[in-house]
């Protein structure tokens, strides 16, 4: 689903990524952790078609490097920073993405259930809980069912209750067959949820590790005498 050698990104004089090799399959929930800085956010960038860089990339077969438009059309993508419009209602929200998909009003329907939010239909966008928004922006990214969700930081700023209810959508979705690649830096998060986890440090993956019961331990490691 995502193969990755040799890739290296600079911004400026800053080498960002530095030959950096990756191979992750699918009905995988990939974990990429690493601290502040470490190149999480650059890698889905390369990896969604929003930056380039020098080495070999695929995403189910697409180079997003010479084709970024045709591998966001065929994956979902949820950012770090919120990026729902505030003017917008719920549903004219997901009725404007579904239409770039070349999706109609049953698709919005559809996903409006599956997300709970059909009593949030008619509200602002900017009227919504942090929880609900990012619910939202779990909802466009999937409304076209893509085989591969990208996902930055997805838990941040959310109590339990909407932590939970997330992670149960990202579960459902991977146990279809689909694959989700996830930046974060929440240890206990990617323990309970995530098939193996990538450590990132100094622009490598330095450590992949699949067996994720002392998953705190292995990561502390790596930094202790950083």
């Amino acid at each position: 689903m995502i193969r990755v050698k040799k890739l290296n990104k600079w911004y400026g004089k800053y080498h960002v990524l530095k030959n950096l090799d990756l191979e992750i399959n699918g009905g995988e929930i990939f974990g990429l952790l690493g601290p502040n800085g470490a190149g999480k956010t650059t890698l889905i960038k390369i990896l969604t078609g929003q930056t380039d860089a020098r080495g070999f990339v695929r995403v189910l077969n697409i180079n997003p490097i010479k084709d970024p438009v045709k591998v966001r059309e065929v994956v979902g993508i949820v950012p770090e920073v919120e990026s729902v419009p505030n003017y917008l209602t719920v549903e004219e929200y997901l009725y404007f993405v579904a239409k770039l998909r070349n999706l109609g009003k049953e698709a919005v329907n559809t996903t409006l259930q599956k997300f709970d939010l059909e009593d949030e239909r008619n509200k602002i966008c900017r009227d919504l809980s942090k929880g609900t928004k990012q619910r939202l922006m779990l909802a466009s990214a999937l409304i076209h069912s893509p085989r591969i969700l990208f996902l930055d930081e997805p838990f941040i700023n959310l109590d339990p209750i909407y932590q939970r209810k997330i992670r149960e959508i990202i579960e459902v979705y991977a146990s279809h067959g689909n694959t989700v690649f996830m930046a974060t830096h929440i240890l206990e998060i990617a323990e309970k949820m995530c098939t193996r986890v990538g450590i990132i440090k100094g622009g490598r993956i330095v450590k992949v590790i699949e067996k994720l019961e002392n998953l705190e331990e292995e990561f502390m490691r790596e930094f202790s005498h950083a």
